[in-house]
C-alpha cells in the first residue's frame, strides 16, 4: 500500500523534512507517483506511532478498570520522577558550568600573577639602574665654591632678562 509523504509523516510521527532527508540519503525510496510504500516506512521507522498509541490505549484500558486509583498514582509518580530527573540533569549542568568558570578564573589568576612578577622584576631592575646612576653622579659631583655660586646666580639673572626680552 502506497501513501503520501504527509500521511506517512502523520502516522509515524516524524516530520516531512525527516522523510525527505531519508529519501535524499537513499535510506527510503518512493514510487514513480511520489508515494511511499508502507513496507519502506516500516523498514526505516518501525511501527507507526498511531498504531502504537492505539495498542497502548487498548492495553491500558483493559488493565485500568480494576485498579484505576493505583494506576493514577503510578502515573503521577512517573511524571514526578521524570521531572526530578530533568531537574537533576539541569543542576548537574549548572555545576559543570560553574566548575568551568572557576577553572577559567584560576587560569586568568595564574596569568595575572606571571604578569605581576614580570612587572615587579622590571621595576626592580629599573630601580637598581637608577640607584647606580645616582651613585655615579654623586661621585662625579663637586660642591660649588662661592665664586661658582655667584656665577650661577648671575647667569640665572641674565637668562631671565633674555627671556623677558628686556
Amino acid at each position: 500500500m502506497n501513501i503520501s509523504v504527509t500521511k506517512a509523516s502523520k502516522e509515524w510521527g516524524v516530520s516531512r523534512t525527516t522523510i525527505y532527508q531519508k529519501i535524499s540519503d537513499g535510506e527510503l525510496s518512493r514510487t514513480s507517483d511520489k508515494k511511499i510504500d508502507t513496507a519502506e516506512m516500516l523498514r526505516v521507522f518501525g511501527e507507526p506511532v498511531f498504531k502504537k498509541r492505539t495498542e497502548q490505549l487498548v492495553n491500558t484500558t483493559k488493565n485500568t478498570h480494576s485498579n484505576s486509583p493505583t494506576v493514577q498514582e503510578c502515573t503521577a509518580l512517573e511524571h514526578q520522577l521524570a521531572l526530578e530527573k530533568l531537574t537533576t540533569e539541569h543542576l548537574r549542568q549548572q555545576v559543570n558550568d560553574q566548575k568551568q568558570l572557576i577553572e577559567n578564573y584560576q587560569q586568568q589568576l595564574t596569568q595575572l600573577h606571571k604578569t605581576l612578577e614580570k612587572a615587579n622584576a622590571s621595576i626592580y631592575d629599573f630601580a637598581q639602574t637608577r640607584l647606580l646612576e645616582f651613585k655615579q653622579s654623586e661621585v662625579e659631583y663637586e660642591p660649588p665654591s662661592e665664586s661658582n655660586n655667584q656665577t650661577i646666580e648671575t647667569h640665572a639673572v641674565q637668562k631671565k632678562k633674555r627671556w623677558w626680552g628686556f
